[in-house]
């Protein structure tokens, strides 16, 4: 009786290991999932994973205040940012069918010239384990360079200077 439970306590180790494993081995790519932007154009996520020039990646929605901040924040420096770097900053609304028309006057207003992503199924959002916005991450080459979640003001230089590391390797 003993090796019976000693084995399946085994066996429930090793597959929640192996679960484990395999749901950190995309952490931070992109999935291959194709979502509309603000014309309701289909755009391929995953297209972003290969960049050669980085990619912010900026999970928000138009209730949450500290993403507001974060996005106007990095408008702030973005022309100066994309002159120096190249970079290019994908910002991905999890806004929901209820609130997901205010999107579009949010960014006019705020003047973001983002690509501006819509995920109001939450498939991108679920896909990677997003839990609270705002989250965000810069990809480069496919890797994972900086991530971070919530904001305070700041966060963007401590980005920035990542991309900017990084792009002397």
């Amino acid at each position: 009786m003993k090796i019976k439970r000693f084995g399946f306590l085994v066996i429930c180790m090793l597959l929640t290991s192996g679960a484990g494993v395999f749901a950190q081995s995309n952490k931070g790519k992109l999935p291959v999932a194709t979502i509309k932007d603000l014309d309701g154009k289909r755009v391929e996520l995953s297209k972003y994973n290969s960049n050669e020039n980085p990619v912010i990646v900026s999970f928000w929605a138009t209730w949450c205040g500290p993403c507001i901040n974060e996005l106007t924040a990095i408008h702030a420096v973005y022309e100066k940012w994309q002159e120096e770097t190249g970079v290019e900053l994908v910002a991905i609304s999890i806004d929901d069918a209820r609130t997901s028309k205010r999107v579009r006057p949010m960014v006019s207003g705020k003047g973001w010239d983002y690509k501006i992503l819509l995920d109001d199924n939450h498939q991108v959002k679920r896909a990677m384990n997003v839990v609270n916005v705002p989250y965000t991450l810069v990809l480069l080459k496919g890797e994972v360079i900086f991530e971070h979640a919530s904001y305070t003001p700041g966060s963007e230089k401590a980005m920035y200077a990542a991309i900017k590391k990084h792009l002397k390797k």
